[in-house]
């Protein structure tokens, strides 16, 4: 055993809330719910509802905006969405490798600037001062894609340290490649014998719907019945479990989404969720790989291992011309078995292999975020719900155990720090302080909860929320009036209470506007007119 304990962060992409089978899901997840029974889950852990922003409060463990990340990674003039890490504030990877530590990522990076994903000449910009390379910011070892989605049978921007990865067998897939990776990492670390600091990124589940035949068919004909019984379902797993409190209401179908017996190709409907329930059993199966090589090096109960996503199940369409105006680089592309890949949600193709470029669309996510409202990107808690389970025996997190208890993606910079003992320069004054809290005491049972006493903050291209003990204010639209939840008896976003208790709602919204100043929200017109 380490005299520190290994950290292992693995996040899945664009899962929602009842997607793994601890959380309520009929998907097939045994090695995520082995690590639950010897662990626990916290069924209030929040993220920062997009895949950028999530990542750059988990990577620093502050808020997007104060890195540079409040949008994606398009450049920006304006400081607080310039669209790659600010350089003055470090990541925990780099004050973990300072310290002696391993460092090392496996997965999907989107903080380092915006790359064209399929206009190969242009990635030269790579390793810039606009264009941070994760062995540029603190991973001494790294393996994957820089940029937000593509091919997982050919994905572009592939790195292997500083080096761009052109050639694919056609007997590989990405989730395979990072799971091996990261087994490969942790050896170097054990030989090293030194404590590891891992980033486990998969690209899984987000699109597109790419998958082995053979881990579709376990799933084919599963999902006939439809999204609307599938939440019913997955509704009373999770109550049955004590995931959610029985006062909560099951949120009514999203308006966007239509009843599943109106829907017009069932079949093909049914086939795109067989797919993306496959897509997040083939991620399941590689983390039993990773928790089977630190077994293997006798790491297991020495590391702190943590899972979640970064933010819900995605709605996003992908339309049948491809979206040629929107996403140029993903259209019309060959792929590395000489054929052609063709972009959108085509209901006379099925989904799967590397000639399709799919989505699963607003109705499966509805039903990947039972039972909450809204979806990637909102802040309401469908966008920034999480599945979450963490594990580390011998820091005394262990025995299936569960916490309500709400908690922010802030906090978990906070609690690595705390559990390496490794300090952050905001501790001293010379940053600004780490707006994240320790987990450990709670996670440890020393404590029921830790933020009912300071509000918690998000901002996303308009969509906003505050959460303060019980309260949350939140809203979609900049213009919109705010909407007050009481989150101890309405989780689910169903009771707006703001003509009920003005004062409160008054009291979050001033808070809100002060965090949103001081940490440099603009409106997102304002955003899109300093695009650069």
């Amino acid at each position: 055993m380490h005299a520190r304990p290994n950290i292992l962060i693995i996040l899945a992409d664009d899962m929602g809330f009842s997607d793994i089978g601890c959380f309520g899901s009929e998907i097939h997840t045994p090695n995520l719910d082995a690590l639950a029974a010897d662990g626990l889950r916290m069924t209030a852990f929040t993220n920062a509802a997009r895949c950028c922003p999530s990542r750059a409060s988990l990577l620093t463990g502050y808020y997007p905006h104060q890195v540079g990340i409040g949008g994606m990674t398009r450049p920006c003039a304006l400081d607080a969405y310039q669209g790659y890490l600010r350089a003055d504030r470090p990541t925990t990877a780099e004050l973990l490798q300072a310290a002696g530590y391993h460092t090392w990522c496996s997965g999907k990076w989107h903080v380092g600037g915006d790359y064209a994903v399929h206009q190969r000449q242009q990635w030269q910009d790579a390793g810039d001062a606009t264009h941070p390379l994760p062995t540029q910011r603190g991973f001494t070892r790294y393996y994957g894609t820089l940029g937000g989605a593509g091919s997982y049978f050919q994905p572009p921007t592939l790195l292997d340290q500083e080096h761009f990865i052109d050639d694919f067998p056609e007997d590989y897939h990405l989730t395979d490649a990072l799971s091996q990776r990261a087994c490969d990492f942790i050896d170097e670390a054990a030989a090293a014998e030194k404590p590891f600091y891992g980033y486990l990124a998969y690209t899984a589940p987000h699109w597109p719907l790419h998958a082995w035949e053979e881990d579709i068919a376990a799933y084919r004909g599963c999902y006939r019945e439809g999204w609307d019984v599938l939440r019913q379902r997955r509704f009373a797993a999770l109550r049955a479990a004590g995931l959610l409190d029985h006062s909560w209401d099951l949120s009514p179908r999203d308006e966007d989404s239509h009843p599943w017996d109106s829907t017009a190709h069932p079949q093909w409907e049914a086939e795109r969720m067989a797919v993306y329930a496959a897509m997040v059993s083939h991620m399941d199966r590689g983390i039993g790989q990773v928790m089977q090589r630190l077994k293997d090096q006798g790491l297991y109960d020495d590391t702190l291992i943590i899972f979640m996503s970064d933010n819900g199940g995605c709605a996003e369409f992908l339309r049948e011309d491809g979206e040629a105006g929107r996403w140029p680089e993903f259209y019309n592309l060959p792929t590395n078995r000489g054929t052609l890949c063709t972009v959108g949600n085509n209901p006379h193709r099925q989904p799967g292999p590397a000639e399709t470029f799919m989505s699963y669309d607003l109705p499966w996510a509805n039903a990947s975020n039972t039972p909450f409202r809204k979806f990637k990107v909102w802040t309401h808690e469908g966008g920034i719900s999480t599945p979450f389970v963490a594990r580390w025996k011998n820091g005394g997190i262990n025995g299936n155990r569960l916490s309500h208890a709400f908690a922010h993606i802030n906090d978990l910079a906070a609690t690595i720090h705390a559990a390496s003992g490794v300090a952050h320069p905001g501790d001293h004054g010379d940053l600004p302080p780490l707006p994240g809290r320790d987990l450990l005491p709670l996670w440890r049972g020393q404590r029921a909860s830790i933020w009912d006493d300071s509000p918690v903050f998000w901002e996303h291209e308009d969509h906003a929320a505050v959460r303060h003990g019980r309260w949350k204010l939140v809203r979609a639209r900049a213009d919109e009036a705010w909407q007050l939840h009481d989150m101890q008896r309405d989780r689910t976003e169903l009771h707006d209470l703001a003509a009920e208790h003005p004062a409160v709602v008054n009291s979050l919204a001033s808070a809100w506007q002060d965090w949103a100043d001081q940490v440099g929200v603009r409106p997102r017109a304002e955003v899109v007119a300093h695009f650069t």
